[in-house]
């Protein structure tokens, strides 16, 4: 059984074409393999694993990656629900047709009791 049987197949290739993204974002910096694993405080077998988008890979190391190449802010907003479309789309079925005005309660009349 491979590692990446647990995971749903769209989830392993978006996860290769990070890792594919993180290693070519690293080349344009140039930043050799053993520099960027030694800020990373990693193996270079680990960089590797990582640049091939494996998913045992921590998300502390994916975290760590994208801070060194100066991505973070990306990742930060991974799922902000601003750009969750499936999550709009939801909220916009479930506003009401219309909106009906509530009626204020009835006031109570006050009596006034006078002091002795």
């Amino acid at each position: 059984m491979s590692k990446t049987s647990s995971i749903p197949l769209p989830a392993a290739h978006a996860l290769r074409k990070l890792g594919r993204d993180l290693a070519l974002a690293r080349r344009k910096r140039g930043i050799s393999t053993s520099d960027m694993a030694a800020r990373l405080f990693v193996s270079r077998d680990t960089l590797w694993r990582l640049e091939r988008g494996d998913p045992t890979v921590a998300l502390g190391t994916l975290a760590t990656a994208t801070f060194v190449l100066n991505l973070h802010d990306r990742l930060a907003n991974l799922a902000s629900p601003a750009s969750d479309e499936l999550a709009l789309s939801l909220d916009e079925r479930r506003l009401p047709q219309r909106i009906r005005r509530t009626r204020p309660p009835p006031q109570r009349a006050m009596t006034v009791v006078p002091c002795s």
